[in-house]
Parts: structure tokens; C-alpha cells; sequence
């Protein structure tokens, strides 16, 4: 595991995008993994500079992401499909028909989740993977649980998730209670990991993937298994290593 140290939270969003772009550079037509959340804006925004300045080429590359809550559209404002419209493929020249997100629409989970598995072979598998860390350790929407799930499926989000989510909604309340999401064994499938960490708040959670035992109570240990992670987190994320 490669363990990178930024500044904050900007410095940190640059290494990241440096690391994307480099791999979209070597491999125009490559797939990458992406998250959503607060942690990965940056990294989208300066991804969408260098666009514009002529540096970066989207139009080969595919695109899967991690998550959708259950039962939110792609029109709604707190989807992850609105989230990565409005926060990177609106303004970069990337084919949006090789963009996937989970169908947060389809009503049964076995069909949902294998529909999205099914996409997930037919793209030849994810050459770079963005990864976001959650307070408790959960990565994509696999929460602490006592094994790890293999493949897409349907959780029921955890009360600590919900609580860190609200915020992006009117109330409580409207915060979906499930959400599909890729598995820990399709993301460990990832030929390449990349793992963005910002704020004193995620400084435990870091620790415990980083150096504590390999636990589906903290889904992020898990990483400590492949051959291939980078963690860049700023240094109030890495204020207990």
C-alpha cells in the first residue's frame, strides 16, 4: 500500500487527479471506478480544469460507479448519477451512454444487482478504482458487517451513514434507508486502487484500514490484500498513523 501525504484538502484533490489522469493518458480507453460523496469533488474538479485546458481526452474512456441509493431517480438532485452529471461528466467530452450507475429505480434488488454485475464483466473490469472512506470504514456503500459480500447487492444503510448524509438532504427523513452497491470483491478486482482521505473526523477510519486487522467490521481493511492501493490523504486524515 502507497501511502501519500497531502497538505489538505486541495493538495490532496491535485494528487489524485495527477493519478487519474495519468492513467487516462497511458490508456485512453480505459475504466475507471468512481465514488461520489464530498471527499471526490475536487479531485472532479480539477479533472474538468485540465480538460478545458486542452490536457485530458475523455471521449474513449468508461465509467462505473460504485453506489445509487434504491428508489431515487436519475433526475433527482440526490442521486449519484445527478452527483456525477453535475460534478464531472457534464463538462468533459465523455460519452455518457458508457457512463453506469446502479439503477436506483429497479424495484427488485436480485435483478438490479446482477444487471449491474453483467455490465461490470461486459467492460473488461476496472482499470483504476476511486475509492472515498466513510467514518466507520465502509468503502462504496459496504458497511460494517460480519463477512464481505462479493458482489453487487442491496444494503440497509447504517445509522452513522444516514447521520453523515443527511446533510445533503431537507431532513433526515428523506435520506434513503438502502442503497445498492458494488461488492468488496468486485471492487478488489480493481486492477488499480485509489483511495482519497480528507479530515480529522476520517482519522480513526484511516488507521484501521491502514494498520488494524483485516475485518468486514471495518469493509476498508480489506485493501491491505491487493497489490495495488494508493492512499492520498491530507494531514488532519492522517493525524493518528
Amino acid at each position: 500500500m502507497n501511502i501519500c501525504k497531502a497538505k489538505h484538502y486541495q493538495d490532496m484533490s491535485r494528487k489524485a487527479a495527477n493519478i487519474i489522469s495519468a492513467q487516462i493518458i497511458m490508456k485512453p480507453d480505459c475504466v475507471l471506478g468512481l465514488a461520489t460523496g464530498s471527499s471526490p469533488i475536487g479531485t472532479y474538479k480539477q479533472l474538468i480544469e485540465w480538460y478545458q485546458k486542452g490536457d485530458l481526452d475523455f471521449s474513449q474512456v468508461t465509467t462505473i460507479n460504485l453506489d445509487e441509493y434504491k428508489g431515487l431517480s436519475p433526475e433527482n438532485p440526490q442521486s449519484y448519477r445527478y452527483f456525477m452529471n453535475t460534478n464531472l461528466f457534464d463538462h468533459v467530452n465523455i460519452d455518457k451512454s458508457r457512463t453506469f450507475v446502479p439503477n436506483g429505480l429497479e424495484p427488485d434488488s436480485e435483478t438490479a444487482c446482477k444487471s449491474y454485475e453483467e455490465i461490470i464483466r461486459k467492460t473488461g473490469g476496472v482499470d483504476l478504482q476511486l475509492l472515498g472512506l466513510g467514518r466507520n470504514g465502509h468503502i462504496g456503500f459496504n458497511e460494517p458487517a460480519d463477512v464481505f459480500e462479493r458482489e453487487t447487492h442491496c444494503v440497509n444503510l447504517t445509522e452513522s451513514t444516514i447521520e453523515a448524509n443527511k446533510r445533503f438532504f431537507e431532513s433526515e427523513a428523506d435520506v434513503p434507508r438502502q442503497a445498492y452497491t458494488m461488492g468488496i470483491g468486485s471492487i478488489m478486482l480493481a486492477k488499480k486502487i485509489l483511495v482519497v482521505v480528507s479530515g480529522e473526523d476520517k482519522a480513526d477510519a484511516l488507521k484501521a484500514m491502514i494498520s488494524g486487522p483485516i475485518t468486514p467490521k471495518v469493509p476498508a481493511s480489506i485493501l491491505q490484500l491487493h497489490s495495488d492501493v494508493t492512499v492520498v490523504a491530507d494531514e488532519a486524515a492522517m493525524s493518528k498513523l
